[in-house]
């Protein structure tokens, strides 16, 4: 049995040093024969990577980004599937001590474009067939100014790269830049209520409240199978389908499919043979939807699920059919996972005991309060406030703000600076089980990504039928929430079905195919105060 005070002590040593190696970490400390990703193609054929060939691979390719003028703190960022190019080309870009910026797939060319203007990012690593969506147009306001480079064997374009010209520099051995534990390992952009979406900065000390909810959330072993579904432009999937199992020596899966289909997952449990999953909200939601009984194959023993709260009627299916429960997890990009039933046998069993609707306790490294809205002091057990991590007495909390925005620090912290506020609210019962209400900052869940409305108000605005715009959240069985929009017309234009098509495609198009409104309304003015604010509340 292992103890998990000693386990935290020993983490917070590896990883709170004021030196360190990311790629000794995550790659050259690990057996070189043990097998670091397996890439499920297509066709569900397996093509495997090692330790050893992750470090050869990615320090060649390191040594090729050099010759691009990389330095320590340069933005590099990624438009890719999880894989092994992913892998090789993240831990290459940390090798120059360079900073990761993990793009979503999904995202149409204005908002990739924003991101990497904002980031600063001077290299752009993208698949390719994602290319067009940084050729030049009217997303561009002034000629780009990061290098791209693809991952094909030709390039795509004038003046492109690609990865295999980038791996045949004749001089293979990159250089090796001192990295600290506050050094920033990725910038991963967040939704905003009002304003354009942050990239929070993620330090290298965050490596620990990784491999702590590794250990102590999905409970992971050396002969565990593991698939964790999450986009890696995600933060959980950035996390802990890239991160963690690399920090752990674990090998885990990546299923290279542009669509998300039950049957092919279910493929992908039995033929695989994966013993741990885990999952978003909306995948479970699909699988119940679309699956009847389990193929006999299949031999999950442990199920995950993070990025909204999990409905009851949902973990009791999944207990039904896959003869376990799933964990419901809690956490956000700026802090990692750090609540939920812990899958360890060294920590207290809660999964029977757990009330309707509770996620579970704070898991070790992390204490959380809910904090009272009037004197920002802890209410008691049971009373609704904001939910927060105690700094003091929270070993692994590691947020230090965002990109470009030095006050934010400040807003994310109570004003004695004891608390970090996560903009969530919810309670805590009397055994110290999370109860989650409701993001406080407005931001709308679909499909496990988090949209700011007001980053959907704004494409939407510069469509020239649109004078205004008020965006809200509809629930749904299978999305949990889906895009509403209320629409204010310019003056002499009238609502068609035409219109309503046309609109649903410009978000598509200038944002992301998953922003889409579902449902569009045109209206002569939206409900406001005296003041003329916005009243989101009364939008639905």
């Amino acid at each position: 049995m292992s103890d998990p005070a000693q386990l935290l002590r020993d983490w917070i040593a590896t990883y709170h040093t004021p030196t360190t190696s990311v790629a000794h970490l995550l790659c050259e400390r690990h057996n070189p024969h043990t097998i670091a990703t397996t890439e499920i193609g297509p066709t569900l054929e397996a093509t495997t990577l090692t330790f050893g060939e992750l470090a050869q691979r990615s320090t060649t390719l390191a040594a090729g980004l050099a010759t691009l003028d990389i330095n320590p703190g340069d933005r590099i960022a990624t438009l890719m599937p999880k894989g092994i190019d992913l892998t090789i080309t993240a831990l290459a870009i940390w090798r120059l001590g360079a900073v990761l910026v993990p793009l979503l797939s999904s995202l149409a060319p204005h908002a990739i474009t924003q991101r990497l203007t904002d980031s600063g990012a001077h290299l752009v690593i993208c698949q390719d067939e994602y290319r067009t969506k940084l050729d030049p147009g009217p997303h561009h306001p002034t000629p780009p100014t990061w290098h791209i480079a693809t991952t094909g064997t030709h390039p795509l374009r004038p003046g492109d790269h690609t990865l295999t010209t980038l791996t045949t520099h004749p001089n293979p051995t990159p250089p090796q830049p001192t990295t600290t534990a506050d050094t920033t390992l990725a910038l991963l952009y967040v939704s905003n209520l009002i304003g354009p979406p942050r990239g929070a900065r993620v330090p290298v000390r965050a490596l620990a409240a990784m491999h702590a909810y590794h250990h102590h959330g999905l409970g992971l072993t050396h002969h565990d199978t593991y698939w964790n579904t999450a986009d890696p432009g995600s933060a959980y999937g950035l996390y802990h389908g890239l991160i963690s199992p690399l920090l752990a020596g674990h090998n885990s899966l990546a299923l290279r499919a542009g669509f998300f289909d039950p049957e092919l997952t279910l493929d992908v449990l039995g033929l695989h043979q994966v013993t741990n999953f885990a999952s978003d909200p909306t995948t479970y939601r699909t699988l119940r939807a679309a699956t009847k009984t389990l193929p006999p194959e299949i031999i999950v023993q442990n199920l995950a699920s993070a990025g909204e709260p999990l409905a009851p009627d949902v973990i009791d299916w999944a207990t039904d059919l896959f003869g376990v429960p799933v964990r419901d997890h809690y956490g956000q990009t700026e802090l990692g996972w750090c609540a939920g039933i812990p899958n360890d046998p060294d920590l207290p069993e809660h999964t029977h005991h757990l009330p309707p609707g509770a996620i579970g306790p704070a898991l070790p490294g992390w204490n959380i309060h809910v904090l009272d809205p009037i004197d920002d002091q802890p209410a008691p057990a049971g009373v609704f406030g904001r939910i927060a991590i105690h700094h003091p007495t929270s070993p692994l909390d590691w947020f230090e703000g965002y990109h470009g925005y030095d006050n934010t620090i400040d807003i994310r912290h109570s004003p004695d600076h004891t608390h970090h506020l996560t903009g969530d609210t919810g309670i805590i019962d009397r055994q110290g089980n999370l109860h989650f209400n409701t993001r406080d900052d407005g931001a709308i869940i679909t499909r496990s990504y988090r949209i700011g409305p007001t980053e959907i108000e704004a494409v939407l605005t510069t469509h020239p039928a649109v004078d205004e715009v008020g965006v809200y959240a509809i629930p749904d069985d299978i999305a949990g929430h889906l895009v509403g929009a209320r629409i204010v017309l310019q003056p002499h234009t009238h609502p068609t079905p035409q219109l309503t098509d046309e609109l649903r495609d410009w978000v598509a198009t200038h944002f992301a195919p998953h922003a889409t409104p579902h449902k569009i309304d045109f209206v002569d003015q939206l409900p406001r105060t005296a003041s003329g604010k916005m009243r989101r509340s009364h939008l639905r």
